[in-house]
């Protein structure tokens, strides 16, 4: 699932290539990826766009004078920018193609979703806020006033686990499966820690941790190709997706507790004191 360092890349490829650019033509291709339907899609045709912002995970196509097209590329969704779109109509059905942005140079992007959970979400709105989403963000983790002690107010008296709380997006806006594994790694703190139980000196580490993950995988990606984001976040990460592999600070064996429909990654040595973490799907298949 492309995260706030993703959806930030992203951010930056389209402010330089939009910017400036009129939409000639918006085709859905996937109408279950449309969940607004006021204003129309056609509405965003013979705008030029004047700004691409992000919120969390959501990234915001801004036009001059017409609505806002808002997407949430979710688990399996992706961008993919062609300096030459294809002629002639996509055709539903065909594919994982959901929608295409075309633009008067005959540049444009395509949107796409693998997989059979469709969950990609495309918004034409006057205002962001509009979006369910956006509204319930919490605060950007790398915004100037999002200092330490806002991230302790945000902890205090907060009784789930850090991995869940690091992922709430209501809570703090951007962070999924990927990254709290990666800044809880970094911070040597396991993820079924609760968050109303860290002391200053763990909550002022775990900040430190949430910043320079989030700043280094951001600067990591900043500049890369659309297409070549997911091969580069890949590269970046120490423990997430990598079980079985040696942990790059210690060398102990990265494990996994998996999920009805997820799963994390840990370093032992690094994070539980030595203590693997019960599994219990794997120990039901066990008995």
């Amino acid at each position: 699932m492309p995260e706030l360092p993703e959806v930030e890349a992203l951010r930056d490829f389209l402010t330089e290539h939009l910017t400036g650019r009129e939409i000639v033509r918006v085709l859905p291709v996937a109408i279950s990826v449309l969940k607004t339907y006021d204003p129309p899609l056609t509405a965003l045709e013979g705008h030029r766009v004047v700004g691409v912002h992000r919120y969390g995970k959501f990234l915001d196509v801004q036009t001059g004078g017409g609505p806002h097209l808002v997407t949430h590329l979710a688990r399996a969704g992706w961008l993919h920018w062609k300096d030459s779109l294809p002629s002639g109509m996509p055709r539903p059905g065909k594919g994982p193609l959901a929608l295409r942005v075309a633009l008067e140079t005959g540049a444009g992007f395509d949107l796409t979703e693998a997989g059979t959970q469709k969950r990609l979400a495309v918004y034409v709105v006057a205002d962001p806020r509009e979006v369910p989403g956006v509204a319930r963000l919490g605060p950007d983790p790398l915004a100037d006033d999002f200092d330490e002690a806002r991230f302790a107010a945000l902890l205090d008296g907060e009784r789930r686990q850090l991995k869940g709380a690091l992922r709430d997006q209501s809570l703090i806006a951007g962070v999924g499966n990927a990254y709290s594994d990666e800044i809880l790694h970094a911070a040597k703190m396991s993820p079924f820690k609760l968050a109303a139980s860290l002391t200053g000196d763990e909550t002022a580490r775990l900040y430190a941790a949430l910043r320079d993950t989030l700043t280094q995988a951001v600067e990591r990606s900043r500049g890369v190709a659309a297409g070549r984001l997911k091969a580069e976040k890949r590269s970046g990460l120490r423990v997430h997706g990598r079980t079985g592999e040696p942990c790059p600070v210690c060398g102990d064996t990265v494990r996994e507790v998996s999920f009805s429909d997820s799963s994390l990654q840990y370093c032992p040595t690094c994070q539980t004191g030595g203590k693997p973490l019960a599994d219990r799907r794997m120990s039901r298949l066990l008995k």
